[in-house]
């Protein structure tokens, strides 16, 4: 015990504290390995969303709305193994429309470039390609039909449209028990999450709770 605590004053000392007090205080086993340098809290919280889920053996499928190079979809391809993986994004960066929302409202400058991806990018990323499936173009149109349920879906679009039209599509397809993830609720530069998710908290009463991570995502529940 005395050797752990020793390890983990250094690791306050280098910034390390996170992921040593985590070693320490929760002992089970890891889905995956989460680097350093990364949104480590936004990460964990899935992983412990993950066995959640599977714990209580939810069925439905997994998506993320706004998946850009895919960083945070590897995470949940690794975490749900067994599940399909709808992987919405225009691939192309923002859409007009919904940055002319942005702008008209003053919610952001949705100036970002984030074209520089491909759906090879993505792919190349995932551990268990053949459960995913690509769907490219403007949500919500890219639905195309689509008639699931689903157990956990990231919505990272960033900006308020494809957000509140996330919330809307998804919360009633969701399973009792199941969650959404929403990125950006707190970040500045983005200040249409926040308006997406509280609109839509008051408009069918559902309750959110932010967490602690990097630009500030909420967790919703079923």
């Amino acid at each position: 015990m005395i050797k752990k605590l020793i390890n983990l004053f250094f690791s306050i000392i280098k910034g390390d504290v996170v992921l040593d007090y985590y070693a320490i205080g929760i002992k089970r086993e890891r889905i995956f390995s989460i680097p350093k340098f990364t949104n480590y809290i936004r990460i964990h919280n899935l992983e412990l969303v993950a066995q959640e889920i599977k714990e209580k053996g939810l069925k439905g499928a997994i998506a993320e709305v706004g998946v850009y190079k895919g960083e945070f979809a590897k995470y949940l391809n690794i975490a749900f193994p067994e599940k399909k993986l709808y992987l919405f994004d225009t691939f192309e960066g923002f859409d007009s429309n919904d940055v002319s929302i942005e702008n008209e409202k003053s919610f952001s400058t949705a100036d970002q470039d984030f074209s520089n991806t491909s759906i090879n990018e993505v792919l190349s990323k995932m551990k268990f390609k053949n459960n995913c499936i690509i769907k490219q173009g403007y949500f919500p149109e890219s639905l195309d039909g689509i008639e699931e349920t689903f157990s956990f879906v990231s919505l990272d679009a960033d900006l308020y449209k494809p957000i509140k039209d996330g919330l809307i599509y998804f919360y009633p397809r969701l399973e009792k028990g199941g969650f959404i993830f929403i990125h950006d609720y707190n970040n500045d530069l983005y200040r249409g999450a926040k308006q997406a998710v509280r609109e839509f908290a008051e408009e069918y009463g559902v309750s959110y709770t932010p967490l602690p991570d990097t630009w500030g995502t909420v967790a919703i529940t079923k």
